[in-house]
């Protein structure tokens, strides 16, 4: 039988002979590895990457000053609520002020019709001038041995009597001028003209607005860190702005809100500034070092704790739990780090206390990123 060698022939002879060559010329390849390049297998390989560091870019704490403050609202108070009382009874006959005037201590306020006071007055004055006549009549005779001493002792009672009479009728009579005993400005209760007053009944009543207190509530969580004396910035109502300073916390707190009554005494305050306004205060705290840290840095422990994780001296990761002060716009103030620890910033959730990490300071891990 004739075989016919044709050129598709030749060409596939051609492609055999080439691929025979290749190989002879190659290298053989066991177990992915090559004499003169070897390599590890793919398990190796993925051994090695786990035991090295796992990377986490940290920050050093810094301490700084933090001013402090307690924030209360409440309302301005007069220093006493005065009500200025007759000390006689009568019909009032004056009334010298009147609702908003502004009374100095000593000032006439109300005028009580005198009545028999007057005849009373002189009354006792005749009786006092009968009683010495006869007291200097009877220490004539005494003197020329015609008067006993005991008639003596009783003219000297007599006239001793009649001066208190005097006096008695006196004091009374100045009664019916009801004089402030304090400084003020008048306000409601107040008598009117041909009102009948009794003893101890009030004539007006006077609001002593010198000084001037802020009166509001300190919560238990800040009543430790407030004490007489410190300074104080009351803001009321109307935008006015007065300085001021703690006199009085209350020793007890309200049973109901659980929150302390403080006192702030104003500073210059108007005399005449209105008892009762509303107002916000803010007690000025001696300022601390503390501590700023980004809600990112937070971390939880398995027990719900709020902290952040550290890198200590050996690189290992360590939990640390924080007590929030306060919350800003940019991150929190917090307490229980300790100057100079490398808080994890980026990382965190990946590793857990007691591993060991290879920590990158913020602004190199930064500048790696850009």
């Amino acid at each position: 039988m004739n075989i016919k060698i044709t050129g598709s022939h030749i060409l596939a002879l051609a492609i055999t002979a080439g691929i025979a060559v290749w190989m002879l010329q190659g290298e053989t390849i066991v177990g992915g590895q090559t004499p003169e390049n070897p390599k590890p297998a793919i398990a190796e390989r993925a051994e090695t990457q786990e035991a090295e560091p796992f990377k986490v870019s940290v920050v050093t704490a810094l301490a700084v000053e933090r001013d402090q403050s307690v924030n209360l609202r409440g309302r301005t108070k007069a220093d006493a609520i005065i009500p200025i009382r007759a000390e006689t009874g009568g019909i009032l006959e004056k009334r010298l002020v009147s609702r908003g005037d502004f009374v100095e201590a000593g000032d006439l306020v109300c005028v009580i019709a005198s009545g028999a006071r007057q005849s009373n007055l002189a009354s006792a004055k005749a009786s006092l001038e009968t009683a010495k006549a006869e007291f200097d009549a009877n220490q004539s005779l005494s003197e020329k041995g015609f008067t006993t001493d005991i008639r003596m002792r009783q003219l000297t009672a007599t006239l001793d009597a009649a001066k208190a009479q005097v006096r008695q009728a006196e004091i009374e009579l100045e009664r019916v001028q009801v004089k402030a005993n304090a400084s003020g400005v008048v306000q409601d209760p107040i008598a009117a003209v041909g009102d009948v007053m009794q003893a101890g009944g009030t004539c007006i009543t006077l609001n002593d607005s010198d000084p001037m207190f802020f009166t509001g509530q300190v919560p238990e969580r800040a009543i430790s860190f407030v004490v007489p004396g410190m300074p104080a910035e009351v803001t009321l109502i109307t935008g006015e702005k007065l300085a001021g300073k703690v006199s009085y916390v209350a020793p007890s707190a309200d049973a109901q809100t659980r929150t302390f009554a403080t006192e702030i005494e104003l500073d210059k305050a108007d005399a005449k500034m209105r008892d009762g306004l509303t107002a916000t205060a803010r007690i000025i705290l001696p300022p601390t070092q503390s501590f700023k840290i980004s809600p990112s840095w937070i971390s939880l422990a398995d027990n719900g704790a709020v902290g952040v994780k550290l890198v200590d001296e050996n690189n290992k990761v360590a939990f640390k739990k924080l007590e929030i002060l306060s919350q800003t716009n940019d991150g929190f103030w917090v307490n229980g780090l300790a100057e100079g620890d490398r808080i994890i910033t980026l990382g965190q959730e990946y590793v857990v206390a007691g591993e060991i990490v290879d920590p990158i300071p913020a602004e190199i891990a930064k500048a790696e990123v850009n």
